[in-house]
């Protein structure tokens, strides 16, 4: 490749140039075009289609989208059609639940006047409002590189290289990555962002701030018996299948076309290196109140995705010479509500509102300091600082006590702006909480019975992934010896467990006896979660963006 890779790049000039079109790339180059139809503006997403690699519950807060798109509602074009009508919340135990009385519940846990839906679909028409605005958007162009100028401020980013063999040599197919250079960068890449982590690393933009947090969400979207389907249903509940010193919680929402969204959180920060964030969501499903509900339906979609979790005290800075963070990527996600969509489109706006002023005073490649200054005295700020304590509570004391004590934070600080914690820390990142094998119980779990429950392969078939797969493995080990030496005599190497889509395996030559074990990477399966990415305890795995348009392929999701 060297000779190729000193070939010199075609390149474009933008005024701002946006890497992902999530929530938040896709409504600040919306709000960019409202504020100055003139500036030229790209937004660059490496799945197949706008919506590709979208995957949220989603219970959706409308604050964001009414700020954006005032008429969004009356759009016949618009995805999201159902409100949430009932709301409910439960403490499971393994044979029932108690539904705790919505009195109870914070007012900001109240999801009437939120709208239950697809964040994929979402995202399709917000990319079809920018290109009535005259934004570009190119989907299947993976950003997976970011230029820098003669002073070290970002200049843009580069698409990679297309039709590379796993040996790093050209195909027949190969065509050069593009340069797409910008006045200014945002970067909407969602959790764990490949360019956002290096970003932050050689900025230093976490420092002084708590280490981020992340959760693993899994989904599955299902038709059910249209006698068992209640559009505008939510429920959300805690507890069983995990332990009380295991943080997550799931969720079923009643979509249209007797459609039901099921979904599993669990807290990156679990401590049992047996535990399966996958079997877990399965077994989940077999609770006498949820199991009725898929009685009789038939399983449509599955997906994985990392969420943050750090909230208020892990956003880190967010600008950097020539660019700034937006949507989870930068971490504005609210864990107690599961929402981030509304934080998302609200900083993609302000991050378009500082670029449009600075460019339109002659800047470009500075700190869009406005954004950085702003966003903890406005909507999103609040949002999170409400709930800053209730993830440490959670984490520190366990379910039960802890999120008792996470609610009445809530409350104090809603009713009285006060809390009785200040704000706490979160303590170690994610990967350093894993207890070794000799520590633990081991999690033995029931095999899938193919009805309600199911394998990692045939979920994986659901989310239509797809890889090229002569190219090489874009999950990078540091240390090819660390799964088999470090992590499997400790650990029982956790990537077998903590990955959704069977991606990592521990292969032996032996099987019987165990003997020569050899560590796989199955890259094809990857549904671009980035859990490894978070939860590998010796951090030795970098998720990076395989050939664009790969990965899964959501319809709805």
């Amino acid at each position: 490749m060297s000779e190729v890779a000193l070939e010199p790049r075609e390149a474009m000039d933008y005024d701002v140039v946006i890497v992902g079109g999530g929530p938040s790339g896709l409504a600040a180059a919306i709000r960019l075009k409202q504020i100055n139809p003139d500036l030229a503006v790209v937004v660059v997403e490496k799945g197949s289609e706008v919506g590709a690699h979208i995957l949220s519950g989603a219970v959706i807060d409308p604050k964001g989208l009414d700020q954006l798109l005032p008429g969004w509602r009356d759009d016949p074009a618009c995805p999201l059609k159902v409100q949430v009508t009932e709301d409910r919340f439960y403490l499971l135990g393994p044979s029932g639940g108690v539904r705790l009385p919505n009195f109870l519940m914070p007012p900001l846990m109240n999801n009437h006047g939120n709208f239950a839906g697809s964040l994929g679909n979402v995202c399709r028409f917000l990319a079809t409002k920018a290109e009535e605005l005259g934004v570009e958007i190119y989907p299947g162009f993976a950003a997976n590189e970011v230029l820098y100028g003669d002073k070290g401020e970002v200049v843009g980013i580069a698409t990679g290289d297309m039709g590379v063999g796993r040996d790093g040599k050209p195909k027949d197919s190969f065509t050069r990555g593009m340069e797409l250079r910008g006045k200014y960068t945002l970067f909407a890449e969602g959790a764990r962002g490949s360019l956002s982590k290096l970003l932050i690393a050689k900025y230093g933009l976490g420092a002084g701030r708590e280490p981020q947090k992340f959760g693993i969400g899994l989904k599955e979207l299902w038709r059910v018996d249209p006698a068992k389907h209640r559009p505008g249903l939510v429920q959300h509940s805690f507890g069983w299948p995990l332990g009380s010193d295991t943080g997550g919680g799931s969720f079923l929402y009643h979509i249209e076309d007797n459609q039901v969204v099921v979904g599993f959180v669990i807290h990156l920060n679990y401590k049992n290196p047996t535990l399966s964030p996958f079997d877990e969501f399965q077994r989940f499903k077999t609770h006498p109140l949820v199991r009725e509900t898929f009685e009789g339906g038939k399983r449509l979609a599955y997906g994985a995705r990392a969420l943050t979790e750090g909230g208020w005290q892990s956003v880190p800075k967010l600008v950097f010479p020539g660019g700034a963070l937006i949507g989870c990527g930068a971490g504005f996600m609210n864990v107690p509500r599961i929402k981030g969509s509304h934080n998302a489109v609200l900083s993609g706006m302000e991050a378009a509102e500082a670029a449009a002023k600075a460019i339109q005073t002659g800047r470009s490649h500075d700190e869009l300091a406005d954004y950085e200054n702003g966003w903890r005295a406005g909507p999103i700020g609040a949002d999170l600082k409400m709930v800053r304590n209730v993830k440490p509570l959670w984490s520190k004391l366990g379910t039960y006590i802890g999120i008792s004590l996470g609610g009445i934070d809530m409350w104090l600080n809603n009713m009285f702006g006060l809390t009785l914690f200040g704000t706490l820390k979160h303590g170690k990142p994610d990967f350093a909480t894993l207890k070794p094998l000799a520590a633990v119980k081991p999690i033995v779990y029931p095999k899938p019975d193919g009805v309600i429950t199911f394998d990692k392969l045939s979920s994986v078939f659901l989310s239509n992934t797809n890889h090229e797969e002569d190219q090489p493995c874009h999950l990078k080990l540091a240390d090819p010896s660390i799964p088999v030496e470090k992590n499997l005599p400790v650990y029982g190497e956790p990537a077998r467990l903590y990955c959704p889509a069977g991606v990592y395996e521990v292969v032996y030559g032996d099987e019987a006896a165990k003997k020569d074990p050899r560590f796989v990477i199955n890259a094809q399966n990857c549904v671009h979660c980035k859990t490894c990415d978070v939860k590998d305890p010796a951090q030795n795995i970098t998720w990076t963006t395989p050939e664009g348009g790969g990965g899964p392929n959501y319809p709805n999701m």
